[in-house]
């Protein structure tokens, strides 16, 4: 069995608990780790902006294919 291609039937929102476990703790880690990671704003933040306009094109493709059929 492949888990990476199993299908669910779960709703956007039904995934709000996961995504606010997920989310506090992201807070948590960061708060806990915060003079650490200080110094890397910067990058992270590069990182997060190519990795949030990949998704957004990702997913507008996706939304454009499933349109069509």
């Amino acid at each position: 069995m492949n888990f990476f291609k199993t299908k669910t039937s779960w709703s956007n929102a039904e995934f709000i608990l996961i995504k606010l476990c997920i989310a506090s703790a992201y807070i948590l880690i960061g708060s806990y780790f915060h003079d650490f990671f200080k110094d890397y704003y910067t990058p992270l933040l590069i990182l997060f902006g190519i990795t949030v306009i990949w998704f957004v094109a990702l997913w507008l493709k996706k939304m454009k294919t499933e349109l069509k059929d």
